[in-house]
């Protein structure tokens, strides 16, 4: 019999196991925080996997995660219902920020800077246009809500309310974007845009939750990339961006009940999260050192 989960989020289950977590990705998809009908077949596992291999990437002393191996997994959830979708984590103390580095000037970043001229509140220099690349990696934290959207803030007001982790934050995502922007370049890919979460555990900051997926980062064919920056339209990603995309051309309100997601588009996101996951294991721990 399989256990309810103590937590059910709008993409993932969660159960608590005193002080480890079991995190199983399903295939709910879910856009502007509103869970949508339609699941996409192979989402959770395709996440599980890409975040699982990154995770294997790096020092175990640097984050939560244990094994995705459903076989290590304590009874009753060793058992194959579990396999593919799921992770075994240590529990943290969560920090109440997101951690986001961008490379390229897209999205709520670039909203700001046509609006404003900064990005997370410092000055951009002018002229620049949609997707460019930046000169170099942007941090630009924000508090992470339960409900609503997240809010974008300063650097320094993240150390205001963080003092004693706020340079460590910004250190280490901003040198795990830089790494992981790196490797997948020679692949042909363009690491736009992530976001990371950190915990405390016995005093430490650990990286946590999922990391360089489709759903928490912007991923472009850097050639179709580059053709769409020359030509001025928007930039084709491979990530959830596909779907967010179309839900803004057909004028939806953004509010619950959700449109029905065709087909075409739920493959099309899909096919660009199998592109992402073969990408990614494709990588080995000597091409990547951190």
């Amino acid at each position: 019999m399989i256990p309810e989960p103590d937590y059910r989020g709008k993409v993932r289950d969660i159960y608590v196991l005193g002080d480890k977590l079991l995190l199983v990705s399903s295939d709910r998809f879910s856009a502007f925080d509103v869970v949508f009908n339609e699941p996409v077949p192979e989402k959770g596992i395709l996440l599980n996997q890409i975040s699982a291999h990154w995770f294997s990437l790096l020092p175990r002393g640097q984050h939560h995660f244990l094994t995705a191996d459903y076989r290590d997994f304590p009874a009753p959830f060793n058992q194959e219902h579990f396999a593919g979708r799921s992770a075994l984590v240590l529990r943290t103390e969560r920090i109440p920020f997101e951690c986001v580095v961008r490379g390229f000037l897209l999205g709520s970043g670039f909203r700001e800077y046509r609006a404003q001229g900064t990005l997370a509140q410092q000055k951009l220099p002018p002229g620049l246009k949609k997707g460019e690349r930046l000169a170099e990696p942007a941090f630009t934290p924000a508090i992470k809500n339960d409900s609503g959207h997240d809010e974008n803030i300063a650097f320094s007001e993240l150390q205001q309310r963080l003092p004693q982790w706020a340079e460590e934050l910004r250190t280490r995502s901003i040198a795990l974007y830089q790494k992981a922007f790196a490797v997948l370049e020679k692949k042909g890919i363009y690491l736009l845009d992530t976001k990371f979460e950190f915990g405390l555990r016995e005093g430490r900051l650990l990286l946590i939750d999922e990391i360089l997926t489709p759903d928490s980062s912007r991923f472009a064919d850097a050639d179709e990339y580059e053709a769409a920056l020359r030509r001025g339209g928007d930039i084709p990603t491979l990530d959830k961006q596909i779907v967010r995309d179309y839900l803004e051309k057909i004028g939806w309100d953004k509010a619950p009940p959700p449109p029905a997601l065709p087909q075409e588009i739920t493959e099309k996101m899909r096919a660009a999260y199998c592109r992402i996951r073969d990408v990614v294991l494709s990588i080995t721990p000597q091409e990547f050192q951190v």
